[in-house]
């Protein structure tokens, strides 16, 4: 996968020169350190599910973690509540652990998926970031 490093914030992107927001990337237990370490241990479980499908970029920065292919597939953020799993998908998802769906582009949507503790990670939301992670590509 070749990706162009921006010169300004040393982050990694798809296309040279991409658009983007300028800001420095850091690791992920610094994003994670304001909040509950459950958060953490989630993200754990979700970075080692994604592990077995093959290369995947995280783009770690304040206000969470990007998932990347060729282009996103998943963003990880840290909520007052929960943590915020926004899987990029060709399809729209009717079901109940989905609290929203935002149009992405033509075929694309963002839905977000609350999890609060790590056995949230199960079968179903494995297999939506299996999903996320073939049309990423």
């Amino acid at each position: 996968m070749s990706r162009w490093t921006c010169p300004l914030c040393d982050r990694e992107f798809d296309r040279t020169h991409q658009s983007h927001v300028c800001v420095p990337g850091m690791t992920v237990d610094e994003c994670f350190a304001p909040w509950p370490p459950v958060y953490r241990d989630i993200y754990g479980a979700l970075a080692d599910f994604m592990s077995t499908l093959g290369a995947v970029h995280a783009d770690t920065v304040k206000v969470g973690v990007f998932l990347k292919r060729q282009r996103k597939l998943a963003e990880i953020r840290p909520k007052a509540r929960c943590l915020s799993l926004d899987v990029v998908l060709p399809r729209r998802v009717d079901d109940p652990r989905i609290a929203r769906t935002i149009p992405v582009s033509g075929d694309r949507f963002a839905h977000l998926v609350k999890l609060t503790k790590v056995e949230d990670v199960d079968d179903q939301v494995r297999a939506w970031l299996a999903e996320a992670y073939t049309a990423a590509g």
